[in-house]
């Protein structure tokens, strides 16, 4: 059984950083796809960024392009996002995500088969 624990949220000011994991277990890293998605009260959950688990290859949304980066230790089963220069906007859940290839080249939520329950990140400015 697929387990997501995601950790390292919390009350930053803006301008601050925060880096999160995500532990997995029982998930083959192999050819998969694994990444971060946010949801703020009143919207919809969005892709923040994601990484194919073979390549590396990286994917951000353009909100956080420059500021956010995606990484992992397949060593670890441990998925992170370094947050930098962070904005009031970014104040969501945070959720740790994994599923096949092609997760990441639609980034669409739906795509992806396993998720953590999410942590908290509030930005205040």
């Amino acid at each position: 059984q697929v387990q997501l624990v995601e950790s390292g949220g919390g009350s930053v000011q803006a301008g601050g950083s925060l880096r999160l994991s995500c532990a997995a277990s029982g998930y083959t890293y192999g050819t998969g796809c694994m990444g971060w998605f946010r949801q703020s009260p009143g919207k919809e959950r969005e892709g923040v960024a994601a990484i194919t688990t073979g390549g590396g290859t990286t994917y951000y949304a353009d909100s956080v392009k420059g500021r956010f980066t995606i990484s992992q230790d397949n060593a670890k089963n441990t998925l992170y996002l370094q947050m930098n220069s962070l904005k009031p906007e970014d104040t969501a859940m945070y959720y740790c995500a994994a599923g096949l290839a092609f997760a990441c080249y639609s980034g669409s939520s739906t795509d992806f088969r396993y998720w953590g329950r999410g942590t908290q990140v509030t930005v205040s400015s």
